[in-house]
């Protein structure tokens, strides 16, 4: 280790003038927050009035029709946010000359004498680097200095470290000595500027809390109870509005639920069209008020696909060959391409390979007879069309998917209804 210039008056003056440093930008800050503070609040509120008007104020009737709105509206609120908004409007322009009072008395001298501590502090670190310099040409000149046996190149190194060492010390002497005259004379002005800045702070934030207390204690607004204890009051208004909300089924809705059972809704009115059951309108197709009530049965020509027909898949639509509504027609039908057709056993049964073709995607698999389930939850109705069940019943399963998190459709105790897949573990 070489040797380390020190000097204790300054270092007593440095760390002096690092607590001012600390202490001036914290003023600054602070002063800052308060001031935006005290803006920020009262522009809050007077957005929070016209929100609470917007509440008090429900969509009732139709915009473009004055006269179709129904009276739901609450005009006792709507009249206080309106009050409201008028007082602390009127207590923002009353306080408007004291907070530019703290941004001009406070924030912007603090400020400058940051600017003042910046320019010092630059100094500071001049002379920490001129101490660098004089400590590695002193551990030099010492070096060459300890040497027993110099010769004429180390007598001319010395020479030379010598007037380095002279140089630097110069240097570092102007840096430490001119700071250790003028930062006491910094630190009793800090003194007096800061101090003054603390006292106007203090009666300045007095005044704006008098200001806010004299405004809202004259505040006259029926609406509001500002003798009885705000918990109460509170408490008393709100009444029993939490149960009336948790009794509407809406708010127990689960999206990822409802979702699967729209899908579920879906397919199954899917399937009824493929069948010839349910129209697109929801018409059956084989009733006379259809839209194709007075048109023959319509037979697929046998030179298409073996084993598909024009209505779906031999598996799922064999079991309409039996019904009497797609018997035999006794007349003919117009081909797209202009030749007619002669009339062939409709819904006729498919050749046997096709027995083996696999399921569309998207429709469920055969559930085999008798499958059941056991209910691992307790599962209330949230819909018509649901099914109830307690934990531990023992559900059959009329149709379900593959997925799990799906909706099955299931009966139990003689009710028929669809539930959610992961309430149940299949037996």
């Amino acid at each position: 280790m070489g040797t380390t210039t020190s000097d204790a008056v300054y270092e007593d003056a440095e760390r002096r003038f690092k607590e001012i440093e600390i202490e001036t930008k914290k003023l600054s800050d602070e002063s800052k927050k308060y001031f935006n503070a005290v803006n920020g609040m009262l522009t809050h509120q007077i957005g929070f009035s016209k929100a609470m008007e917007e509440i008090f104020k429900p969509i009732s009737g139709k915009l473009s029709d004055p006269n179709s709105t129904i009276p739901e509206d609450n005009p006792d609120g709507i009249e206080a946010s309106e009050q409201y908004r008028e007082v602390v409007g009127e207590l923002q322009s009353t306080l408007k000359p004291d907070l530019e009072l703290i941004d001009s008395k406070i924030v912007k001298p603090a400020q400058e004498l940051l600017k003042i501590i910046q320019m010092i502090r630059k100094m500071s670190t001049k002379r920490a680097h001129k101490q660098l310099d004089l400590d590695r040409h002193l551990n030099n000149y010492n070096k060459i200095e300890a040497k027993k046996e110099k010769t004429p190149k180390d007598e001319e190194k010395l020479y030379k470290a010598e007037a380095d060492v002279q140089i630097a010390q110069e240097e570092y002497d102007y840096y430490n000595n001119m700071l250790k005259e003028e930062l006491p004379i910094l630190f009793q002005l800090e003194a007096q500027f800061v101090q003054p800045l603390f006292v106007s702070f203090y009666f300045m934030q007095l005044n704006i809390f008098y200001t806010l207390y004299n405004k809202f204690e004259d505040m006259k607004i029926p609406y509001f109870d500002l003798n009885s204890d705000i918990e109460e009051s509170f408490n008393l208004k709100r009444g029993d509005i939490e149960e009336q909300v948790s009794s509407i089924g809406i708010t127990h809705f689960k999206v990822g639920h409802a979702r699967a059972k729209l899908e579920l809704t879906k397919r199954r009115y899917g399937k009824a069209e493929e069948a010839g059951v349910v129209g697109p309108n929801g018409t059956p197709i084989s009733s006379p008020t259809g839209s194709n009530a007075g048109l023959p049965a319509y037979t697929p020509p046998t030179s298409g696909t073996p084993g598909y027909t024009a209505q779906g898949y031999p598996d799922e639509k064999a079991q309409y060959a039996s019904q009497s509504a797609y018997g035999t027609p006794t007349g003919q039908y117009a081909s797209p391409y202009g030749q007619q057709q002669q009339p062939q056993q409709a819904y006729s049964a498919p050749p046997a390979q096709t027995l083996a073709s696999p399921p569309p995607s998207g429709i469920s698999p055969p559930v085999p007879q008798g499958e059941t389930c056991t209910a691992l939850y307790d599962y209330a109705a949230q819909a018509e069309g649901d099914l109830s069940f307690s934990a531990g019943s023992v559900i059959t399963i009329v149709q379900r998917t593959q997925d799990s998190n799906g909706w099955w459709t299931g009966s139990v105790n003689g009710q028929t209804g669809v539930f959610p897949g992961n309430y149940v573990q299949l037996n």
